[in-house]
């Protein structure tokens, strides 16, 4: 096209978060080309606060790949949750169970230290572009948008991968008949909160009462992050600080008088969520890793862990095919990185059926839900199953 500037590179990667920079700065280590574009800016993706429960194997990439070590600073180790139901707590002891612990460290700070690392390794990263489109997924792709500097530019690129999250456009570019979307919607959400607070726990504390679902995580020793369940189509704005404390502290409230440790809330969000998977994760030479292929209720802290999961897998295979020129890898990502976003998608609705309380729930449902928290945490075997899950399964 006239006046188009061109760019050639062996992988396209659609989507500048977490998922994509990781996957740049892996085929960086590895000798192999790629180019990042992303319609948001840098410090959009930079400022959008999002949890970030790390699994042992996502640490050991950050660590392992040398493109940060400061989760091991910065961060901080949980080596265990607490279930609270009934209102009494019930820890279930991770290093104890499956000899494992996962990392506190939010998404936003993971984001930072990749564009660091791709800024650092002189990554060719194209943040704030727009008009994005994809082409030729079957053939040589191509990847059309207007870069920042206002410019028409079309990259090509042998491998395509879409990282762009799950109001992406990659996925949209496989044919229907190509693909088969498997979906399933939850009648609530969370109402999140930030709030200037020490923390009121050492850990996480997965909250069940007869009033719904609360999670009381942390961020820092001065920031704290807390949700509840709540509707989906509940107004933030119209809820004042002390009707959120109040909510939250009676999902919490129990014999051994725990109380949370309040402060001013300075930022409010209603999270709505739900479990999908697109299958395949590959279309051509396209081939969708994170929200981009799947999503999943934050519950179980699944979602990053499990984009860094496809990108392992899926460089796996790009490795394989410019070392050797085999493509047996390749052809077998989806099935590979499905059989782990299968056993997520149960683990998290498990965690969030339990954890939850429907507005339709009758006497035995939530005598129900109790008998299996209960059957939880009194059985080692049960406790277990939830921390190897929630501390991520031995890599395949």
């Amino acid at each position: 096209m006239p006046g188009t500037r061109r760019i050639d590179t062996q992988v396209g990667i659609v989507g500048g978060g977490p998922a994509g920079l990781m996957l740049s700065h892996l085929l960086a280590t590895a000798g192999i080309d790629s180019v990042v574009v992303d319609n948001r800016t840098h410090e959009t993706i930079r400022t959008t606060h999002r949890a970030g429960i790390l699994e042992h194997g996502s640490v050991s990439m950050l660590v392992d790949s040398r493109a940060s070590d400061r989760v091991l600073t910065a961060g901080h180790k949980h080596e265990g949750i607490d279930l609270r139901f009934g209102g009494e707590s019930h820890r279930i002891d991770f290093t104890d169970l499956v000899g494992e612990a996962v990392w506190l460290y939010p998404q936003n700070e993971v984001f930072t230290d990749l564009a660091d690392a791709r800024s650092r390794d002189g990554g060719d990263v194209r943040f704030g572009v727009s008009d994005t489109s994809v082409s030729d997924l079957t053939g040589s792709p191509r990847i059309s948008f207007t870069d920042a500097d206002g410019v028409t530019t079309e990259v090509r690129a042998h491998i395509l991968v879409g990282a762009d999250g799950s109001q992406g456009i990659t996925k949209w570019a496989i044919p229907q008949d190509h693909r088969t979307d498997h979906f399933t919607a939850y009648p609530y959400a969370w109402f999140g909160i930030l709030c200037e607070a020490p923390p009121s726990a050492e850990e996480l504390i997965y909250a069940h009462s007869e009033h719904g679902f609360a999670l009381i995580s942390q961020r820092d020793e001065r920031i704290q992050r807390m949700y509840f369940q709540c509707s989906p189509d509940e107004d933030a704005s119209a809820w004042s600080e002390d009707r959120i404390w109040a909510e939250l502290q009676k999902r919490v409230d129990g014999p051994d008088g725990f109380k949370l440790r309040q402060g001013r809330i300075f930022d409010k969000t209603v999270l709505k969520f739900r479990s999908y998977v697109c299958e395949p994760l590959r279309y051509g030479n396209l081939f969708l890793a994170g929200d981009a292929g799947h999503t999943v209720p934050p519950t179980g802290a699944k979602g990053l862990n499990l984009a860094f999961a496809d990108v392992r897998v899926l460089f796996e295979g790009i490795e394989s095919w410019a070392s050797n020129g085999s493509r047996d890898l390749l052809d077998r990502y989806s099935e590979r990185a499905l059989d782990r976003v299968w056993r997520a998608q149960h683990f998290s609705y498990w965690m969030t059926s339990m954890l939850h309380s429907r507005s339709d729930a009758t006497s035995f449902d939530h005598k129900r839900q109790l008998g299996e928290l209960s059957s939880v945490v009194t059985s080692r075997h049960g406790s277990a199953y939830l921390a190897e899950a929630y501390t991520g399964w031995p890599n395949r």
